[in-house]
């Protein structure tokens, strides 16, 4: 009983820690930004790629970064 206890505490204890995780990793270094650019130049919009030359970064972040920083409004 103690287990299951203990498995919903971090669940809940979690789950805060992973949203605020996943804000921060929405803010980008400038050595990011300058990968990002640079590879999206030379590959386009293929953020599996891009987010494979950058650790920590999924394809889904910088797909977001690009959109909320580059994008045209149409």
């Amino acid at each position: 009983m103690a287990d299951t206890e203990s498995s919903t505490n971090n669940v809940s204890a979690d789950s805060p820690d992973q949203q605020s995780s996943q804000d921060s990793k929405l803010e980008f270094s400038a050595d990011e930004e300058i990968l990002i650019t640079m590879v999206y130049n030379l590959v386009g919009e293929r953020w599996s790629l891009i987010a494979g030359r950058i650790p920590g970064r999924t394809a889904e972040e910088i797909e977001k970064y690009w959109n909320s920083r580059y994008s045209t409004g149409e």
